[in-house]
């Protein structure tokens, strides 16, 4: 593993088998993600990135080679400790916000850390201070039917971001947004990377925001390789 490396890929490799059709989606893939760095991965549909950005985040498993987060090989932990490692280590943003609609924004974002055992109080107190870092200062009170897309995909950001994880997994984060606000939720993931210093990695097929990143991989056939 490289220093300083808050996720790291080496030799990964996935094959799907479905009666008597096998198709390998990942080949031998290695790639390491430094503290604070920016990564892009690009494809075309079906090329393999989600899974990939699956394996990274302990959602799915390799069927060769080991995946490494923060230190801690993936492989290696119970799925209690995984579950543990996903929470405290890592953070999530999809297409889709997957914000819960009974609960208000600032719920939302404070139950990672509830679920962590933060106390309430504490947990409310972090994920106001965070929502206000996205803008949704005057939104803590609302539930996701009373934001916009935009603000909904800031609060997704924002409970991604409130355990202060090592490493920041989006998987088309801007995917269902227009332009003018997909790259303002963009711009935003962009400066609380670089604030605090949380490893950014980013499934796109959107090449502008791509070109925003420090580093771009391009999955072709099932390998990865720079831009």
């Amino acid at each position: 593993m490289s220093n300083g490396a808050a996720l790291h890929c080496e030799a990964v490799s996935k094959t799907f088998s479905e009666s008597d059709l096998t198709v390998e989606v990942l080949k031998n893939v290695s790639v390491s993600v430094g503290q604070g760095e920016t990564v892009a991965i690009v494809g075309s549909s079906g090329s393999g990135k989600s899974t990939l950005l699956h394996i990274m985040g302990g959602l799915d498993v390799a069927s060769t080679g080991r995946v490494t987060v923060a230190g801690k090989v993936l492989a290696e932990l119970s799925e209690k400790e995984r579950s543990r490692l996903r929470n405290e280590q890592l953070g999530f943003v999809y297409q889709f916000h997957h914000l819960l609609p009974e609960f208000t924004a600032q719920e939302n974002v404070a139950m990672p850390l509830l679920i962590r055992g933060v106390a309430v109080r504490e947990a409310n107190a972090v994920a106001a201070e965070i929502l206000s870092q996205v803008g949704l200062e005057t939104r803590l009170r609302h539930k996701p039917g009373e934001l916009s897309g935009g603000e909904r995909q800031r609060a997704a950001v924002a409970r991604a971001l409130v355990t202060r994880p090592a490493c920041l997994l989006a998987d088309e984060p801007t995917g269902n947004l227009d332009r003018r606000v997909a790259q303002e939720v963009f711009g935003l993931m962009l400066k609380l990377n670089a604030a605090s210093q949380t490893a950014l990695v980013v499934v796109t097929h959107d090449m502008q925001l791509a070109a925003q990143m420090q580093t771009v991989y391009e999955l072709v056939d099932g390998k990865l390789r720079a831009r």
